[in-house]
């Protein structure tokens, strides 16, 4: 799908009207029965002994309908759960089915240890004359579902957090925009035979008493390689935090598996500037891959949007946490006004527990334009996950604008491009302030190393508009067609910089 016309959907609805709730017929729940979080792990894993059984789609009209009629429906805020409630602090909306959103998701509340079923109302959307009259039947049933509440000003209940589509779900910090997004769950990504993507089949709420601030969903992941039960402990603010849980019931041996995997979008910066004519400086999400790894190394590895896939895998055991950021915080980063980049949030994994040995992959898939998904990061565990074995994966998930985590002063930003008069290829790496900073920078020593070709030992300037280091160095590839770079700053012999690690492609 396009991103661009997916993340429009998302900022359709930013606050609740203040219409009389008697106007409309609200969302409408059915018959309760008992629930405890235990049942969804009970049910994924019955569901994992059982042969795979794929979801019913909508009708076949409903996905045949193009982008402008599928935004001519949208759901009445008028219709929120719990919009009758002024004690009850969440909002939830849901999404129609249609488009790229075949297979309806089943949602249930959660109150006083019961559920109840969100029945499925036509009626709780808005639509304008030019949505196509399509046929209504049994199969018909909400793609997804919006999350709401108090962050800036009380009585306006503004978004932070969606779940529709595969396994895929966004959230921002209180005043980001929508930006990459999560998924519970990557198989095959980047395989030759192609990617599996499971669903959350269904969902459940729970309710949150007057005053809670941190929201409960339950979700059901199935596939035909997987099952899973999760469960979001949400905190919405800046930046906003989920407390991830995920129980995993593999169908098979999963070998290309991808536990907490972000996904984004970088089409150029100043790395690759000169293969795009486009009016704007930079074009992206997120402009780089942070780890934290086990050893207590930080590592900086600005993304890249290659001529040909790349997968790259940085092995590691017990990582502190691993994450896609988006450094480029200013609007002249960008100068885009309609997409305003620099209001993306970045989103940061923190494995709680050990997570074992494996390694962080990163996967950048060429593009050449800024409407596709084309960076994935996600944590592969040694061995994979065999067929009938149970695992729990715990972590946090911390979206938001300015998350910074490691040790040393962090990349603000890399340029790379050719020298004077073409001899050779420079790169330049600008390093945040910090108390550390000597004075006179001669006292930096500089780690620069190279895997193939030839490199300078590099100078190191003061940067006069952040006040930080600046590191540049010359290269000279020869004819090497790849080579891996390795630089950092250090003082007294330890570590001032975070590490700075780049894939160079010809």
């Amino acid at each position: 799908m396009l991103r661009r016309e997916f993340l429009g959907l998302l900022g359709a609805l930013t606050a609740s009207p203040t219409f009389a709730q008697q106007a409309e017929p609200g969302l409408q729940l059915g018959r309760a029965t008992p629930f405890a979080p235990k049942n969804v792990v009970d049910l994924a894993r019955r569901r994992a002994q059982s042969r795979y059984v794929p979801p019913q789609p909508v009708p076949a009209p409903w996905t045949n309908i193009s982008y402008e009629d599928y935004t001519a429906i949208w759901f009445d805020g008028r219709n929120a759960l719990w919009r009758s409630e002024a004690d009850t602090p969440l909002r939830m909306d849901v999404f129609a089915p249609g488009l790229y959103f075949a297979t309806p998701v089943d949602i249930s509340v959660v109150d006083g240890g019961h559920q109840r079923p969100l029945r499925f109302d036509l009626d709780v959307f808005d639509k304008t004359d030019r949505f196509p009259d399509l046929p209504v039947d049994d199969s018909l049933g909400y793609s997804g579902l919006r999350l709401r509440a108090e962050l800036e000003r009380p009585g306006i209940f503004q978004e932070f957090a969606v779940f529709q589509g595969a396994s895929y779900f966004r959230a921002i910090g209180t005043g980001d925009i929508y930006g990459l997004s999560a998924r519970g769950l990557a198989i095959d990504t980047a395989a030759p035979e192609g990617e599996e993507f499971p669903d959350f089949r269904a969902f459940w709420i729970e309710k949150p008493a007057p005053g809670q601030d941190t929201f409960t969903v339950h979700a059901l992941l199935d596939s035909p390689s997987v099952t899973g039960a999760y469960r979001f402990k949400i905190t919405p603010g800046q930046p906003l935090v989920m407390q991830v849980t995920a129980h995993l019931f593999p169908r098979r041996d999963l070998d290309n598996v991808g536990i907490a995997p972000l996904t984004s979008m970088f089409q150029y910066d100043q790395t690759n500037r000169a293969r795009f004519t486009d009016w704007r400086p930079a074009v992206h999400d997120s402009d780089g891959l942070l780890i934290n790894n086990g050893a207590g190394e930080t590592i900086w590895r600005p993304l890249a949007n290659p001529e040909t896939l790349q997968i790259s895998a940085f092995v590691d055991e017990t990582p502190k946490g691993f994450g896609l950021m988006q450094r480029a915080r200013r609007y002249s980063d960008f100068t885009d006004l309609e997409a305003q980049y620099h209001r993306r949030p970045g989103a940061w994994i923190e494995p709680l527990g050990d997570w074992g040995q494996g390694s962080v992959a990163l996967v950048e898939i060429p593009t050449p334009s800024e409407v596709f998904d084309n960076i994935v990061c996600y944590w592969r565990p040694a061995g994979g996950l065999a067929a009938g074995s149970e695992h729990r994966f715990d972590y946090l998930l911390t979206w938001g604008a300015d998350v910074a985590y490691g040790k040393g002063l962090i990349v603000l930003n890399t340029a790379i491009g050719s020298a004077f008069d073409n001899d050779g290829i420079i790169a330049v790496i600008d390093f945040a302030d910090g108390p550390n900073v000597p004075q006179d920078l001669s006292q930096l020593d500089i780690v620069v190393n190279a895997s193939a070709g030839e490199a300078s030992s590099g100078v190191v300037q003061r940067n006069p508009e952040t006040g930080g280091p600046r590191l540049a160095f010359k290269f000279h590839p020869g004819t090497a067609r790849l080579i891996e770079f390795r630089a950092q700053l250090r003082l007294n012999g330890q570590p001032l910089t975070e590490t700075w690690l780049y894939r160079w492609t010809a």
